[in-house]
C-alpha cells in the first residue's frame, strides 16, 4: 500500500528536473487518448504547468463524485449559516421590539430607570468579558513560555479529502479554544503548517493573532536541539504513558481517517527515530467499539491532566458516552464531541 513516510511525503516536484505531463483529449469512457508532452519546470512556471496540467486531464468518476458531494456539503452548509443569520437576525429583532414595547408602556421616571439599568448591565458585562479575555491572555502567554509542549503534526495534508482537510482544521480551532478555556493551558505547536492546511487556517477569524506557535517546518527541524524529548503519541506505541514530562514534547498526528493508513504514525516516528507512547485509555475504561478519538479530544485529554493528575477522570470526561459500554460506572457521565473524522489513539 505505502512504503514509507518519505514516499508519502514527496508531493512535490523537483525544481529544474524534466516531467512528463500526461494530457487527455475526447469523452471516451474508461479509454483516453493521450499525448504526452516534456516540460522543464523552473520556480517561474511550476505552478502554471501543474495548474494547467490538472485542467487538461479529465476527472475519474469517482473524481466527480467526490466534487459534487463537496459541492453539495458547501452549499448545505452556505444555507445553514444563512438560516442562522436570519433566525438571529429575527430573535434581535423580536427582543428589539418587546423593549419598545415595555418601556412604552410605563411612565417617564420608570422608563429612565429601566434605560439605565440596562447601560449599567451592558457595561458591566463587557467589563466582564475584557478582563475574562486578559487573564487568558495572561494564561496563554505564561503557557508559551512554561507550559507542556503539545504538537499537532500537519504533514499528512496530500493524504486527506478535502472533507477530512476541512474537518481537520476545525478540530484546530476546538483545541485552541479548549486550551484558552484551561487554568493550565499547553504550548500548542502547528507544524508542517503549510499550503492548503495553512490557507483554511488563515480563513479563521483571528488565526493571526492566535497565541500558539504556527511552524512550516517539521517538528523535528522546530525541535532540531530537542529531538531526545520528543514523542509521538500512537496507538501501535507498546509504551503506556504513565505522566507527562514537562521537558518532552508530545506529538499529535493530524490525520482525519481511521482505515486508510494504520499505523502510518508509528512508522514516521520510527524512521525519524522518535520515541512512541500511548494514552493510559485501555486500563480506566472498555471502549465500546474502536478506539478512535479526534485531534482536539486528545488533545483534552491531555489538558484535562495537566489540571488533575489524573487519568481516569480526563478519560471519562472527554471520551464520547457512545464509545462507553458501561454508562454507570464512577466517572462523570459527561457527553462530549464526538466527530467520525477521527484520529486513532489508544
Amino acid at each position: 500500500m505505502w512504503q514509507n513516510w518519505e514516499t508519502l511525503s514527496r508531493h512535490r516536484f523537483s525544481l529544474h528536473r524534466p516531467v512528463k505531463v500526461t494530457r487527455y483529449f475526447g469523452a471516451i469512457p474508461r479509454i483516453y487518448s493521450r499525448q504526452t508532452v516534456t516540460t522543464m519546470e523552473s520556480p517561474e512556471n511550476d505552478k502554471t504547468t501543474q495548474t494547467a496540467a490538472a485542467a487538461a486531464v479529465p476527472m475519474s468518476k469517482n473524481a466527480q463524485r467526490r466534487l459534487l458531494k463537496q459541492q453539495r456539503f458547501e452549499l448545505k452548509k452556505a444555507e445553514k449559516k444563512s438560516k442562522m443569520k436570519e433566525h438571529k437576525k429575527r430573535e434581535a429583532e423580536q427582543k428589539r421590539k418587546e423593549w419598545e414595547e415595555r418601556l412604552a408602556s410605563v411612565g417617564e421616571a420608570e422608563r429612565e430607570r429601566l434605560t439605565e439599568e440596562r447601560r449599567r448591565r451592558r457595561k458591566e458585562h463587557l467589563e466582564k468579558l475584557t478582563e475574562e479575555k486578559g487573564k487568558k491572555m495572561e494564561r496563554l502567554q505564561e503557557a508559551r513560555a512554561n507550559g507542556q509542549n503539545l504538537v499537532i503534526d500537519l504533514e499528512f495534508v496530500h493524504l486527506m479529502s478535502p472533507n477530512e482537510l476541512q474537518s481537520l482544521v476545525q478540530q484546530v480551532m476546538y483545541c485552541y479554544a479548549i486550551n484558552g478555556k484551561c487554568a493550565v493551558p499547553a504550548h500548542i505547536w502547528l507544524t508542517g503548517c503549510l499550503g492548503e492546511v495553512q490557507n483554511q487556517l488563515l480563513q479563521i477569524t483571528g488565526f493571526d493573532k492566535w497565541l500558539i506557535e504556527k511552524e512550516e517546518q517539521s517538528y523535528v527541524e522546530a525541535f532540531k536541539d530537542q529531538k531526545e524529548n520528543l514523542v509521538y503519541l500512537t496507538a501501535d506505541s507498546e509504551n503506556v504513558l504513565d505522566e507527562l514530562d514537562p521537558k518532552e514534547v508530545y506529538i499529535i498526528g493530524g490525520l482525519v481517517d481511521r482505515n486508510r493508513w494504520k499505523g502510518i504514525t508509528m512508522k514516521k516516528a520510527i524512521e525519524q527515530g522518535i520515541r512512541t507512547a500511548k494514552l493510559p485509555i485501555g486500563a480506566y475504561l472498555k471502549m465500546s467499539s474502536s478506539q478512535v478519538l479526534t485531534v482536539n479530544q486528545v488533545v483534552e485529554i491531555l489538558l484535562k491532566f495537566l489540571e488533575t493528575r489524573d487519568w481516569k477522570s480526563s478519560c471519562f470526561q472527554v471520551i464520547p458516552l457512545r464509545k462507553r459500554p458501561d454508562k454507570e460506572d464512577d466517572g462523570p457521565d459527561v457527553g462530549r464531541l464526538d466527530n467520525e473524522n477521527s484520529v486513532v489513539i489508544d
